[in-house]
């Protein structure tokens, strides 16, 4: 998304507010598919029927109207719009400044290692790595969404306020395998969208990519990402869904799951993942490269 120094720089708060629009019309259109994703990911059960599928889904509503089944596709919305508003902004506009670093200090080296174009293309995979392992700054809005949407149980009627102060530094646990996943996460995210619009479409200027040619690429970068986080993100999605009071490591999730629901399970939920988050990802990611440079020319 943000490019080396041949690259058009925008300012920094056409890309606040180009990531941040991303991230509100992400969150409008695709919270209810996030939910389904996270309660799949945290079955620990084989669906063999739609009754069953349904059950996974809906819990407890399972039986009720299709309306009133579809509304409880919807907890956690503050946390998940704090969290993925602030998230957007992070990453998305916060990897162009970090790529700026990079490419400014390290350019060269990248460029006698790989190549010119090569290179570029992994400045800004490397700086979409380190961006993704700061994102565990964010952790405690991320574990209350994933908890309001799979374990809602856990909050005891408890408000936020109450929560934090009872929790304190527990709502970190996992923190460890959240920047696990967000480095080759993020590194594939940046570095598939980068490599198509250097081999795909050959451009000098990243910024100048059309809606069509953002769009494109961001599905190289999504796919790559999701695909290369998803062992990581299973643990992860356990971790944090459990009861605050938990104390299961990842490593005991980890051993668990490979003893008891074989090697498969660190990809569950990736097909319903690559069609529901992929979709989500390739429309923030696109929308924002879109928005900022537009952001950038409307307040100039």
């Amino acid at each position: 998304m943000s490019p080396p120094a041949s690259d058009k720089k925008q300012s920094g708060v056409a890309r606040v507010l180009g990531s941040a629009s991303a991230g509100i019309c992400e969150i409008a259109v695709f919270h209810p598919v996030d939910t389904i994703s996270k309660r799949l990911m945290s079955n620990q059960t084989k669906i063999t029927s739609a009754a069953e599928f349904n059950s996974v889904i809906f819990r407890e509503h399972a039986q009720k109207a299709l309306g009133s089944r579809l509304l409880t596709l919807f907890p956690g919305l503050g946390y998940a719009a704090c969290y993925k508003i602030l998230q957007r902004v992070y990453k998305y506009g916060g990897q162009p400044f970090a790529n700026e670093f990079l490419t400014q200090n390290f350019k060269d080296s990248y460029d006698s290692l790989f190549g010119a174009k090569t290179g570029k293309a992994l400045l800004s995979a490397t700086a979409g790595s380190l961006i993704g392992i700061g994102e565990v700054v964010l952790l405690p809005l991320d574990v209350l969404k994933i908890k309001r949407q799979t374990n809602p149980e856990a909050f005891k009627g408890r408000g936020f306020l109450k929560i934090m102060a009872d929790e304190g530094f527990g709502l970190y646990r996992g923190w460890g395998w959240t920047a696990a996943r967000n480095a080759p996460g993020s590194f594939a995210l940046f570095g598939g969208n980068s490599f198509a619009k250097e081999y795909i479409f050959g451009l000098k200027d990243y910024s100048s990519a059309t809606w069509t040619q953002n769009f494109v690429t961001s599905i190289f970068g999504a796919s790559a990402s999701l695909i290369v986080s998803a062992p990581l993100d299973v643990i992860k999605t356990r971790i944090q869904n459990k009861n605050f009071e938990s104390k299961e490591s990842g490593f005991t999730i980890l051993k668990n799951m490979a003893k008891n629901e074989g090697i498969t399970s660190f990809f569950k939920g990736l097909t319903p993942k690559l069609l529901t988050t992929g979709p989500k990802l390739v429309f923030s990611f696109a929308l924002a490269q879109s928005l900022i440079p537009a952001f950038d020319k409307l307040l100039k």
